[in-house]
This record gives C-alpha cells, structure tokens and sequence, in this order.
C-alpha cells in the first residue's frame, strides 16, 4: 500500500526531471548538428543527416562561435572574472559577516539593519549611481569595473552572519584566553568551520557573475572584454545568429555551471541546510 501511494510522487518527481533535462538535452543536441538538419519536419532530439537518416555530429558550430563569434575570448573573461570576483567577494563579505557575527563595536545591529533594509531597493534602480560612480573612479569600459562594484554582498554577508551566530562561542572564548587574536581565531577556527556556507556562498556567487548580462552591458563598450552571457547576447542579435550557432554557445555557458553543480552538490546542501559542525 505503501508504494502505492508513493507512486504518484516519484510519477511527479519523473516528470519534472523531464522538464529540466529535456531542454539541456535538446540545446546539446542542436549544436552538433549541421545547418541544414535543424530544421526539419520532423524535430529529432540526434544529431541526424536529414536524407541519409544516419549519425552525423559536427563541431563546425563550436569552432564557429569560438573563433568568429567571439565566445572563445568571452570564455576566458569570464573565466578570469570570476577568477578574481568570487574569491574577493567570498573574504570581503567573511570578514564583514564575522564582525556582525562576534565583534562588538557601536552601533552594529543598526548598521546591519540599515544593510538588510537595502535588501529591498531594487537592484536595476541602483544601476546609475553604479555607473556614475564606476565612471568617476575611471574604471568605466575595464575589466575593474566589471569586478570592484560587485565585491560585496548584503545577502552573502547575511547567511555567512547566520551561520557564525551558530557556532559555540566556547572555542572562541578558549582561544581569546590562550592569546590569540581576532584574525587568528577568524582564519583558524572560524573558516574551517564553515566550509558548508562557504561552498555555497562560493557556488552562489559564481553563478550569478558567470550569468550575469545585466552589468556587463552597461559598463562595457570594448568588445575585447566582453564576458560569455554579453558576446552570447551580442551573437543572439546579429545576423549570423542561427539556432545551431546560439546552441553551441549556449552549451559553453551553461556546461562549467552543470560541473561546479555536480562536483559541489553535497556541499550545496549541507550549507542551504546548515546541518551541524563539520571538521
């Protein structure tokens, strides 16, 4: 009887899989596929010769797109974007969340208040004071523009501020007592702690600049610096924007995300569930 009723839940479980999978399966299908066999009459998930019916992959797309299209260079910014952004955002928001987290100083639960209540302005309305602020600073159409206005976050800092607030403040007591300070404490007891909500900061974060378009397109005008989701955007719009060229570039964004997902899960999970200490 069991299983009977449960059966409804896993035929649900099924179907949503199905929904999330066949999209990522048909977007890799189409971009090894030749130009003339996308379209077709009859849609096929393979990478088939419309008159012969057999197995016919070809990486022309991916060449395309990574040598005249432009996402190759666009990779590699990306690449080094996120290279620098995540690991400074991960320390800046850390050490910001431990001072709210452990260190008395006046006026800190106000000032974290005022930070939470800046949570609900809405992230497109700060775009030109963003801008303007990036242009005084000559940092407007660099690669620091893209990086030192996103170095922080509110939201990051709160979850970090969560889970420190969680820890025993036994060990830490211990510590100051034998001598050690803030710092020393921070980066030998508080860390190693928190690896769960580190790996999902960490992973949070990668996405969202991987992804993002948004700020890229505005502060950039040099195509030499574009990031993946911005030349992506840019081949989207032009005339040799074909399905089979945008698939193939959609597949080198989207696949680096599928890996850090699989390799990182587990971690993911123990952090967004802050299941106890680890080790």
């Amino acid at each position: 009887m069991s299983k009977l009723r449960l059966s409804p839940i896993y035929v649900t479980l099924v179907l949503l899989v199905l929904v999330s999978v066949v999209p990522f399966a048909w977007m890799l299908a189409t971009s090894f596929k030749h130009g003339p066999d996308v379209y077709t009459k009859v849609p096929s998930l393979l990478p088939l010769d419309r008159k012969t019916g057999e197995w016919s992959p070809t990486l022309d797309n991916y060449e395309h797109v990574i040598q005249i299209g432009g996402l190759g260079r666009a990779f590699l910014n990306s690449v080094w974007v996120c290279l620098i952004l995540v690991p400074a955002k991960l320390l800046i928001d850390a050490l910001a969340a431990y001072a709210f987290a452990r260190i008395p100083f006046p006026g800190r639960d106000k000032l974290f208040a005022v930070l939470l209540a800046g949570m609900m302005v809405p992230t497109i309305t700060l775009l030109v004071p963003r801008i303007h602020i990036t242009q005084s600073l000559g940092m407007f159409d660099s690669g620091w523009g893209l990086i030192l206005p996103n170095v922080a976050s509110v939201l990051d800092i709160f979850l970090l501020r969560q889970f420190f607030l969680s820890l025993p403040t036994e060990l830490e007591e211990a510590a100051l007592i034998d001598g050690a300070g803030r710092m020393r404490i921070f980066w030998r007891i508080v860390l190693p702690l928190s690896k769960p909500v580190l790996a999902v900061v960490t992973i949070t974060s990668f996405i969202f600049h991987w992804n993002d378009l948004v700020w890229p397109l505005v502060v950039l005008n040099d195509p030499e610096l574009y990031t993946l989701p911005l030349a992506l955007q840019q081949l989207a719009s032009s005339e040799s924007g074909r399905a089979y060229y945008i698939m193939a570039g959609a597949a080198l964004a989207v696949i680096p995300v599928i890996i850090v997902l699989m390799v990182f899960q587990r971690r993911i999970m123990d952090g967004i569930a802050f299941s106890g200490l680890k080790s």
